[in-house]
């Protein structure tokens, strides 16, 4: 077996500090490890007893033989720092992806089970998809959703699990509407409410291209007091108008979400992509302000992970 003792120690180092963070925070699903030895490039995230352990694609060059030992040494790493059965160590050989690819079905089944965040339950799959159901990078922006959610008229745009729809219900809204295109996620939403005694007429689940759904709120009058779209960077589903590029595409659909914006009302954009530039036109038709350094959350190293904007009109 190759020699990982690096990849362990930092791993070990890395447990004694995050979970007692946890423990004192009351969070049982957190980011453990990303890339922090660079000849070890893997993502290590817990949830609850089970971890979802992501290689990330370094374009290496290595015999088939050696790199299987290679990927197993890691996992048995994994199971031994942790204290964990191998079974519990859920392995992706994770490559770039593209738009909705993400969410792609990785041809393993796996197990659906419920991992707690900030109170709140939440199904996940750690095999199923190459995404797991909750992006752990938001925890921190779905709690401030919570805190202004009371009495607010709702919107989800790109929902995928409805995670911020969970808590934006949790938090007191007067109502909220989902847009995802999938049928598959809009009912992961559906179990998710239903997990936390959230569900109900008021809690609206519309399957539709945002780009449509957005163009029929406008048409129809629609209003909301908050907002959240957090788009992938590029999609090209058959099940979309056409093609959606965030950057070239988030001025319209910024100004498509201020024209349903209350006069009061508050829009969260959010980007996973690395080299996005926020329009300079949109400064002067709006109030902006980049809050990317109070919702990224501490463990996570790459700080970069996401950029956040809070959003309202002048």
């Amino acid at each position: 077996m190759a020699d990982i003792s690096a990849f362990s120690n930092r791993l070990r180092k890395n447990l004694r500090h995050w979970a007692k963070w946890a423990r004192r925070n009351g969070i049982s699903c957190y980011r453990l490890y990303d890339r922090d030895v660079p000849e070890y490039p893997f993502v290590v995230d817990l949830y609850g007893d089970q971890v979802h352990l992501q290689e990330v694609e370094t374009g290496w060059q290595i015999e088939e033989d050696l790199y299987r030992a290679w990927l197993d040494s890691v996992v048995a790493a994994c199971a031994d720092v942790l204290q964990l059965a191998p079974v519990a160590i859920h392995l992706k050989q994770r490559r770039r992806q593209k738009g909705l690819d993400q969410y792609e079905k990785t041809g393993q089944s796996g197990d659906d089970f419920v991992v707690e965040e900030g109170g709140l339950k939440f199904s996940v799959n750690l095999d199923q998809y190459l995404d797991v159901g909750l992006f752990l990078d938001h925890r921190n922006t779905r709690a401030m959703v919570r805190e202004e959610a009371r009495g607010k008229r709702f919107l989800n745009l790109f929902a995928y699990t409805g995670s911020f729809t969970v808590y934006a219900a949790h938090g007191g809204a007067a109502s909220s509407v989902t847009v995802d295109m999938s049928n598959t996620y809009q009912a992961w939403t559906q179990r998710n409410l239903q997990l936390n005694g959230l569900s109900g007429v008021q809690h609206q689940l519309v399957r539709a291209d945002v780009f449509r759904y957005l163009e029929d709120a406008a048409a129809a009058g629609e209003q909301f007091d908050l907002i959240v779209m957090d788009p992938p960077t590029f999609s090209n589903s058959a099940k979309m108008q056409g093609v959606l590029d965030v950057q070239r595409d988030h001025v319209w659909l910024i100004d498509q979400c201020l024209g349903l914006l209350s006069s009061r009302g508050v829009l969260y954009f959010s980007t996973n992509l690395r080299s996005f530039v926020f329009d300079e036109r949109l400064p002067e038709r709006c109030q902006s302000s980049e809050i990317s350094a109070r919702t990224v959350p501490e463990d996570f190293r790459n700080k970069k992970i996401h950029r956040c904007w809070k959003i309202s009109r002048l």
